[in-house]
């Protein structure tokens, strides 16, 4: 989101208005409602545990009981004790998930095409929330569903209060399917002039339908597991290529669920050793040749939307998550990485922690961090010490700055996050408690 994207000019305060239409028409986070573009200009996606317990990542909701770091974007379950992290805990996934997240934030600041090349997060996203999906359903699958639920949708009611009277005192006039905004089986409906904040939550709507789905998905799984894995790339190719889907909510649940149903897939694959087994060759080579697959389709198809941005591009984006993810998930296993070591850095390892408990937080209110920051940097200009030293109109500098208010955030409003999760809530995690009352 660069500063021309939020329509910025020095000393002067950007309309909303001008943000919200460059913002959704930058990137593709957006759906075809309220008189948006529809996501996929043809037919119609952007900005989380195991035994050694795998959290799910940004945005997942389940830690695990009071040792998990967390969610999925955002599971939480903070460490108590940074220097003795809680036994079982996975550093490697819950270090892929910080990272991603910070990819999140960074490609909505910079909106750098190519972000999702280097690191696919919601692909990696997607696969850390099916691993510990899949673990937790030893457990009765209407008992994990319900606390997946308990887990997700009091951060995002939290959040969604503020936006939607936001969205009404400047004059939004909402209809039936305000519903979406209690549960979020289909996208919520806002106005153009919130849509900065409120495209992100096709996230939370895919990851909605796949715990609810996961049941029956993991049982078929189990039936034939290489084959129900590489099949779970039909989906998207059908849409692709005979059939486009409805239009509407479930024309673009159709196209983000095929999207990433691999990488969910492939989360379960990891969970119950199906990686392991598979020789190196095959997997470097099937994992080679998806990138390839999914990096040329992005590249053969800039020319109809103008980018290779795999945002823009759901069979491209498929493709190459899937490749990425592969190698990721089978390294991990075969190699037995656990990023131990990250315990002997306490101030890393309390960073990889915080984000890990706080990842529907970060990915919840990090649009809103983003917006606040240009006119917050705006006013910056009538303070002639800060226009002559600091780089007022560099990106960097904004996005330092929104870091800043997502830090903010997560003090503020991350203890909706341990509530939900039945969870002595807390400032920061592994911190002091937090006091709700005066």
């Amino acid at each position: 989101m660069s500063w021309e994207q939020q329509g910025y000019e020095s000393g002067h305060q950007p309309g909303h208005q001008q943000q919200s239409y460059a913002y959704d028409y930058e990137y593709g986070y957006g759906y075809g409602y309220g008189g948006q573009q529809p996501r996929y200009p043809d037919h119609g996606q952007a900005t989380a545990p195991l035994p050694v317990v795998e959290p799910e990542p940004v945005p997942e909701p389940e830690p695990e009981p009071e040792a998990a770091v967390g969610p999925e974007p955002g599971e939480g379950a903070a460490e108590e004790k940074p220097k003795a992290p809680s036994a079982g805990r996975d550093r490697y996934f819950d270090t892929l998930r910080a990272v991603a997240l910070i990819r999140v934030v960074t490609y909505h600041t910079f909106g750098w095409a190519w972000c999702g090349l280097v690191f696919p997060s919601m692909g990696i996203m997607f696969g850390l929330a099916g691993t510990l999906m899949a673990k937790s359903l030893q457990r009765p699958p209407l008992t994990v569903v319900r606390g997946r639920l308990r887990r997700l949708l009091p951060p995002f009611w939290f959040w969604g209060f503020f936006v939607v009277l936001a969205m009404l005192v400047h004059g939004w006039i909402p209809h039936w399917d305000l519903v979406y905004w209690i549960v979020p089986f289909g996208d919520p409906p806002g106005s153009q002039w919130g849509v900065q904040a409120w495209e992100i939550l096709w996230y939370l709507r895919t990851y909605l339908w796949f715990v609810l789905l996961s049941p029956l998905l993991l049982k078929v799984f189990r039936l034939a597991p290489l084959p129900v894995l590489f099949l779970s790339l039909a989906p998207i190719l059908v849409l692709n290529l005979v059939w486009s889907g409805p239009d509407g909510r479930l024309g673009n649940e159709m196209w983000d669920f095929s999207t990433y149903l691999f990488c969910w897939i492939l989360g379960f694959a990891h969970r119950d050793g199906v990686l392991q087994r598979l020789r190196p060759a095959l997997v470097v080579a099937l994992s080679s040749a998806a990138l390839g697959y999914g990096g040329w389709y992005a590249f053969a198809h800039q020319g109809e939307v103008g980018t290779y941005d795999l945002d823009e591009i759901p069979l491209a984006q498929a493709f190459w998550s899937a490749g990425y993810v592969m190698l990721l998930m089978w390294a991990k296993a075969y190699f037995r990485i656990d990023f131990a070591w990250l315990t002997r850095f306490p101030r890393l390892d309390r960073v990889v922690t915080v984000f890990n408990a706080r990842a529907v937080t970060i990915y919840l209110w990090h649009e809103i961090a983003l917006i606040l920051a240009v006119p917050l940097i705006d006013q910056f200009w009538n303070v002639p010490a800060f226009e002559t030293y600091l780089p007022l109109e560099s990106q960097w500098f904004m996005f330092g700055v929104g870091w800043v208010l997502i830090a903010a955030f997560v003090l503020v409003c991350g203890w909706v996050e341990d509530v939900a999760g039945k969870k002595k809530p807390r400032l920061v995690p592994g911190g002091r408690a937090a006091r709700m009352g005066p």
